[in-house]
């Protein structure tokens, strides 16, 4: 009962919701959540700008789509928050031509960042009707630089590496060996390592090695699939 109130109100707060609304709570997460904890990479910040969080989001949570949280976004997974995004994109340094992998589609969010930055997307996400919902959204938003597959993150996307820069918005408890070798030589990897206590960690493949810089500490959904559990052997 108490779930069916909360979906009804927050139907009614969107309802009272209008473009100019959202605009200006997304210039605000901008603001105090993005611009205001150290991020500087204007192309980035006008992307956050630009993309509307809240169509990424369920209704039952859209009123909180600018909140500095992740949200629920159905199948046991979250949209991940604002900030966190804007960080692990700024770190892999994207200049506009690049060729980006993301493994963790989810509900979209991040690849529309990413398409608004680099050349090319391509995302990857296990839960079918995660993938599909995705697929459908950014088609919709008009992204035509967006691949998204259905499949296992852990093994990467061979057909179409190597790539210059790659994203993983989900945890596996070590850096997966296919993704190293998908990396472009010059390229950056942000991934969280770890089960229950996680750093995201900041990869370089330099002259054929592989350079690693911790950064923060974080919370994500942990890697699932069979890749991940042949890895551990």
């Amino acid at each position: 009962m108490k779930r069916f109130v909360f979906f009804l109100l927050s139907l009614f707060l969107l309802s009272q919701l209008q473009s100019e609304d959202w605009e200006k709570l997304r210039r605000e997460m901008v603001e105090k959540q993005i611009i205001a904890r150290g991020v500087k990479d204007p192309r980035l910040i006008q992307a956050m700008l630009k993309v509307e969080r809240h169509l990424f989001v369920p209704p039952a949570y859209r009123h909180l789509a600018y909140t500095d949280q992740p949200l629920p976004i159905g199948e046991g997974q979250t949209i991940s928050q604002p900030y966190i995004v804007a960080l692990m994109t700024e770190l892999l340094e994207l200049k506009g031509d690049e060729k980006v992998l993301e493994i963790g589609t989810g509900s979209g969010y991040q690849a529309a960042i990413l398409a608004e930055l680099a050349q090319e997307v391509y995302t990857i996400e296990i839960i079918p009707k995660l993938a599909e919902s995705a697929r459908k959204r950014l088609e919709k938003l008009g992204y035509k630089n967006i691949k998204v597959k259905c499949g296992d993150g852990y093994m990467g996307w061979e057909e179409y590496a190597p790539f210059d820069a790659i994203i993983v918005t989900c945890a596996p408890d070590h850096i997966p060996k296919p993704l190293l070798e998908q990396l472009k030589e010059g390229g950056r990897m942000v991934i969280p390592v770890g089960e229950y206590y996680q750093e995201l960690i900041l990869v370089r493949k330099k002259e054929g090695k592989i350079i690693k810089r911790s950064i923060i500490p974080v919370r994500f959904v942990p890697m699932t699939g069979e890749g991940v559990k042949r890895g551990r052997k």
